[in-house]
């Protein structure tokens, strides 16, 4: 008997269709066509080809927010990925404890990104905050608004108290859903602590790991509401990252056809980075 086909489900999916691109195509079309145009001003656009693509690609500017973005993001991944880890293998597993350290992990990332940043704003000022008042108090030198390393170390702190404990979410389902069997087993075999960590818990979190270094990845390199209420990109560009420096571009100087640009490589840099680590750590993986 032949499948009946009900072409009317199609109008099911429409909404969605016209929501996707409202959203996102049709901005991003209007994104490429500003990148390959000029303007005098009066709403009169000409015709510029790549012109503003071989200028952010010759752009000292770009390439030195470039490398703030990729050293940021390193140093990110380094810190949250085992820091999620350890916490996650040291979470109960039963009891009255599960709900309580769900609920606590949980609690950051419900907090908007704009308020972290004034959350940590406010802490880390040197007359009222907590945080840069006992540094103060202690002997430490401790200025985020004009020390550059301070402002790192600020923007690094905020960021892993905030999004650490997705990894930590992300790994805790992985390790529930191993069996305790496995636990059994090794214990039977007389297995280390470390062995077990080895051979039973990282195979079994590999997808979740994924996840993690992938969502980890891209939030940390298009970041941008946290530093920029922290410190507004400074002290002078120290902590102006590619998605700062991009609203700078655009709404500051209001270069639309250069932001244009930056946005297109910006977007098409994160995809090529994100493709690379997906593949990467999925071949890692295939091979063991």
């Amino acid at each position: 008997m032949g499948r009946t086909w009900n072409n009317k489900a199609w109008f099911m999916v429409l909404p969605v269709l016209l929501l996707v691109a409202f959203s996102a195509i049709i901005p991003l079309m209007t994104v490429v066509n500003y990148s390959v145009q000029d303007t005098f001003g009066n709403n009169v656009f000409f015709w510029a080809g790549a012109e503003w693509f071989e200028e952010i690609l010759h752009s000292d500017r770009f390439w030195e927010a470039m490398g703030r973005n990729l050293v940021f993001s390193a140093i990110i991944l380094v810190i949250e990925i085992p820091l999620g880890i350890f916490i996650a293998l040291n979470m109960p597993k039963k009891g009255w404890g599960v709900p309580v350290c769900l609920v606590l992990m949980a609690l950051p990332l419900l907090i908007p990104w704009n308020v972290v940043g004034t959350i940590w704003q406010v802490f880390g000022r040197v007359d009222i905050g907590l945080l840069g008042y006992s540094l103060r108090a202690l002997g430490f030198d401790y200025n985020y608004v004009n020390d550059p390393f301070d402002a790192w170390i600020t923007v690094i702190v905020m960021d892993v108290w905030h999004w650490t404990s997705l990894v930590v979410l992300l790994c805790y389902a992985g390790l529930v859903s191993i069996p305790d069997a496995y636990y059994q087993a090794a214990k039977i075999d007389g297995a280390s602590r470390w062995a077990i960590f080895r051979y039973i818990q990282l195979p079994k979190m590999n997808r979740v790991l994924l996840i993690a270094v992938l969502l980890r990845f891209m939030d940390s390199f298009m970041i941008y509401t946290e530093p920029f209420v922290v410190t507004g990109g400074g002290p002078g560009n120290t902590t102006t990252f590619l998605s700062i420096d991009l609203v700078k571009l655009a709404i500051g100087e209001f270069n639309l056809g250069e932001a244009a640009a930056m946005s297109i490589i910006y977007f098409l840099i994160v995809m090529l980075l994100s493709w690379v680590f997906y593949t990467v750590m999925t071949a890692y993986d295939a091979e063991r």
